[in-house]
């Protein structure tokens, strides 16, 4: 795309010295990351400022930069875009360089603090179950075309640019709906890396304690969230007449959990219709009469068009109300009948690292993402139910990411573990050590090296809970789940949860299972 043309429709930026006519190739706000051609965006972080790269950006063949402070002395030849906050720009430079992929595609966005992964591959797998054109962008990874590939950005909600790169993916290869992992990271205005993204559906899955580092406090972390449900008047405000648009679509609309105690103010910041679900209230989709097991969930679902028996084949109650928010916006889609949404339910796959079932015997050991007091809160009382002898949990906590939920970790895992092993997560530039003795301080009355164990070497941790194991026990190893590295202070290490456990099974001298 021409520089002029690019500048013509922006609002958040302006062109402030033309350069070149030459074509823009492409956009990033990586210097190490700019090809010939390419838009540099120059952002300002928290560690370093993009405005120190510009040079480097233009050396590497950036023939455009995007900045709110233009250098002393601007090298000529060079298209410059001036902007009073780059990041907004950026969102809209995206946006419009990828022909606003967004405005083509029905565009679903789930929010909340768990369960966001696990509801976006259910909406996204019921869609594809019953319209064939279904895709996807969430923090375990992505389908664009005909094969699913990992994320490996360690970034649930990544850069404008990439979002909005994905997004023309999908729509030039022809699919219809896009479900996106909507992080309270990529819905703030402090980063807009959702901002220009034409949400069509708002799902809310629940919240509860986390990155507050970030957000600063727990009101500005909910109100965040919320910007998804009030972006979907901004995606209607073209769309005039009834309920169904021109494509035979619905209008915006909204759903909502109404067993979380926030759903009201979640419901009270869109002006579109929302539909709500549950298992302990009253709502549009409920489920009665569960049967949970280890290896999945008999319930009757309850739709505006009546009840029908459906069987989940994931376990846990937790996946029962993900399961409820797929169904409810999933048939609000495409309208289909109760009977064809209970047979595709029946054929939902667990996410990778979600609940995944390692080994069975002698013992059990699991592999899961769950790295909140809320997830722990679902995750850790279920196994309890459910284990025949002890509950070993291996988990640790983000280093600088939300220090507060530390000990809120320690204290629900003392409630319900025998063994308690505190291992890294991703430590990142924090004192590893202290990272567990500050999760160690919600179990006060532990003794440590006895039912509490501090290991920060995780393949470590999981040896020594592994080896403690016996028949009948289960081994929870919670946080990591689907995620390629452990991030330390020294950079990112190549990190694999259930192939770690498999090797170290296999180092005690247990045959390797196929895993759920």
């Amino acid at each position: 795309m021409k520089p002029s043309t690019l500048a013509a429709s922006l609002t958040h930026s302006r062109l402030v010295v033309p350069g070149t006519e030459a074509r823009i190739t492409g956009i990033t706000n990586d210097s190490r990351r700019v090809s010939a051609g390419a838009l540099y965006a120059a952002l300002r972080g928290l560690h370093v400022d993009g405005h120190s790269f510009i040079s480097q950006a233009i050396e590497a063949g950036a023939t455009a930069v995007l900045c709110e402070e233009l250098p002393p002395d601007p090298r000529p030849g060079i298209t410059w875009f001036l902007a009073p906050d780059a990041r907004r720009a950026l969102s809209e430079l995206s946006d419009r360089f990828y022909g606003r992929p967004s405005q083509s595609l029905f565009v679903v966005g789930v929010t909340g603090t768990d369960g966001k992964t696990s509801t976006v591959s259910f909406i996204h797998q019921l869609l594809t179950e019953l319209t064939g054109r279904s895709a996807y962008l969430s923090s375990a990874g992505m389908q664009t075309g005909a094969l699913e590939e990992p994320n490996r950005l360690h970034q649930s909600t990544p850069e404008a640019p990439e979002v909005h790169r994905v997004l023309r993916r999908m729509l030039d290869e022809g699919k219809r709906y896009a479900v996106l992992e909507s992080t309270s990271h990529g819905l703030s205005h402090k980063t807009c890396r959702l901002a220009h993204v034409r949400y069509r559906a708002a799902v809310f899955t629940n919240l509860s304690h986390e990155h507050l580092e970030f957000h600063g406090t727990f009101e500005r972390y909910r109100s965040d969230k919320a910007n998804l449900f009030r972006a979907l008047d901004e995606s209607d405000r073209n769309h005039r007449g009834d309920e169904t648009a021109k494509d035979d679509r619905p209008r915006a609309f909204g759903v909502v959990n109404h067993d979380d105690p926030h759903a009201d103010y979640f419901r009270a910041a869109t002006r579109r219709p929302v539909v709500g679900y549950a298992i302990a209230s009253r709502a549009d989709y409920t489920a009665g009469d569960l049967a949970l097991e280890t290896v999945d969930t008999r319930f009757l679902l309850v739709t505006p068009q009546g009840p029908v028996p459906c069987r989940l084949p994931v376990p846990g109650r937790f996946n029962v109300l993900n399961a409820l928010a797929a169904a409810a916006t999933v048939q609000r889609i495409t309208r289909c009948g109760n009977d064809d949404l209970a047979v595709a339910i029946g054929r939902l796959r667990p996410v990778r690292g979600r609940m995944n079932v390692v080994r069975e015997s002698p013992f059990s050991v699991i592999v899961d993402f769950a790295h909140t007091p809320g997830s722990f809160e679902n995750v850790l009382p279920f196994f309890r139910e459910r284990c025949a002898r002890r509950l070993i949990v291996v988990f640790g906590s983000a280093g600088e990411r939300d220090p507060a939920k530390r000990p809120l970790q320690g204290a629900i895992a003392d409630r319900y573990a025998d063994l308690i092993v505190l291992a890294d997560e991703d430590p990142r530039g924090e004192d590893r050590v202290q990272i567990l003795r500050e999760i160690a301080a919600g179990c006060p009355e532990r003794s440590e090296g006895d039912d509490l164990l501090l290991v920060p070497d995780r393949r470590t941790a999981i040896r020594k809970a592994l080896s403690a194991a016996g028949p009948g026990d289960t081994v929870l190893l919670l946080g990591k789940g689907h995620e390629t590295s452990i991030i330390a202070a020294s950079g990112a290490e190549p990190w694999d949860e259930a192939t770690v456990a498999v090797e170290e099974l296999a180092a005690l001298g247990y045959e390797p299972e196929d895993g759920g």
